[in-house]
């Protein structure tokens, strides 16, 4: 066992053929980057990374490399995300122009339900026995111990975490990202609660609204609005749909002119075609995207599976890296509350906000670099 992984790299590189990444969203690029370079397969959880910026550049990497990689958003080895992806594809529900998202984090679930919502703590408790908090930090700016950040909670911290939209939105957005080929959004836009005070330099807020429009792919393919949703906000519904529908704590609403998709997160969990006369009428295509088996695990058998015969897994980093790109100008939207940016995302600029450009690649802590 190793407390920190360079140790293990240089000491025992020989012995292993792949890592698992299941660190705090701000080391997943540095600890990925040293892998690639050790010629190592990589699992990593999802969001890929911690900033736009490293997500291009671990992507590019691992391409470069010919590693086999995961991303961690589990549900993409799920059938369910070929069944949705099919009945778009086949029009089972028309022209979609509109998503709507929605979690209940950080207001409910692990790691959320002791969320602080504080400033930086003032007290400094000493640093347990079993902690590096120097490696823990890694390449965020320094700051003293306190257990409001680990284990749990670093989740909610700007430097460390990615809030609701970096941790659930990777699961519960993969499957109109994946069926609608999104690619990258043109703009995009937050309001939320608190800001102006101190907690608001620290941490994600309690509730967010972010609002993303994608322009046309092709002429079956218009512009898309997608909104996301978090803090137990939800979406109104839709007319069409019955009044008193249940919308899951988390979940999505994929909407085209001739009816919807209503999906649970990880992988459009129990998705549905709906209204009732449209799944009545549709007929399902005939299954045409590759299966995977469904195990437990899934998604990590499929990772080793690729790591043995080198066909890539099915949420590789050429696929999680632009799925995280999408999520991540989304969580850098709601720091910029108000805001609307402007996203060239083959460039990886925002075009008319230097303050916000600014964090597409923040600097590092010395000593720190990809």
């Amino acid at each position: 066992a190793f407390h920190d992984y360079r140790v293990m790299f240089d000491k025992a590189a020989k012995e292993f053929d792949g890592v698992i990444i299941a660190t705090p969203d701000h080391t997943h690029a540095v600890i990925s980057m040293d892998a690639i370079a050790n010629g190592k397969h990589i699992y990593c959880q999802k969001p890929l990374a911690h900033s736009l910026h490293e997500v291009r550049t671990v992507t590019e990497a691992a391409r470069a490399a010919g590693v086999q990689t995961q991303m961690g958003n589990q549900g993409h080895s799920s059938n369910n995300m070929r069944l949705v992806k099919e009945w778009v594809e086949d029009g089972a529900i028309g022209k979609v122009r509109e998503v709507h998202a929605w979690s209940d984090r950080p207001v409910g679930g692990d790691p959320w339900s002791d969320f602080p919502m504080m400033g930086r703590p003032k007290d400094t408790p000493p640093v347990p026995d079993s902690l590096n908090w120097d490696l823990w930090i890694g390449p965020a700016p320094m700051r003293p111990y306190h257990p409001v950040y680990h284990p749990l909670t670093w989740r909610g911290f700007y430097d460390f975490g990615t809030g609701p939209l970096g941790d659930m939105g990777c699961h519960i957005l993969d499957p109109s990202f994946w069926a609608l080929d999104l690619g990258h959004p043109d703009w995009v836009q937050a309001s939320s609660t608190h800001t102006g005070d101190e907690a608001s330099l620290e941490t994600y807020p309690r509730a967010t609204v972010v609002k993303y429009h994608f322009p046309e792919r092709s002429k079956q393919q218009p512009a898309v609005d997608l909104t996301w949703y978090d803090g137990r906000i939800k979406p109104v519904i839709p007319e069409f749909l019955p009044g008193d529908m249940p919308l899951h704590n988390n979940g999505a609403l994929i909407i085209g002119d001739k009816g919807a998709i209503l999906h649970k997160s990880h992988g459009a969990g129990s998705a549905e075609l709906l209204p009732a006369s449209r799944r009545a009428e549709y007929s399902d295509p005939k299954p045409y995207l590759p299966r995977i088996e469904q195990t437990e695990d899934a998604h990590e058998q499929d990772w080793i599976r690729a790591c043995k015969d080198g066909r890539p897994a099915s949420s590789s980093f050429e696929y999680g890296g632009a799925l995280t790109e999408m999520v991540l100008i989304g969580v850098l939207a709601i720091r910029m509350k108000d805001q609307r940016l402007e996203w060239d995302g083959e460039a990886l600029e925002i075009t008319n906000n230097k303050a916000a450009n600014a964090l597409v690649n923040p600097p590092y802590r010395k000593g720190w670099s990809l």
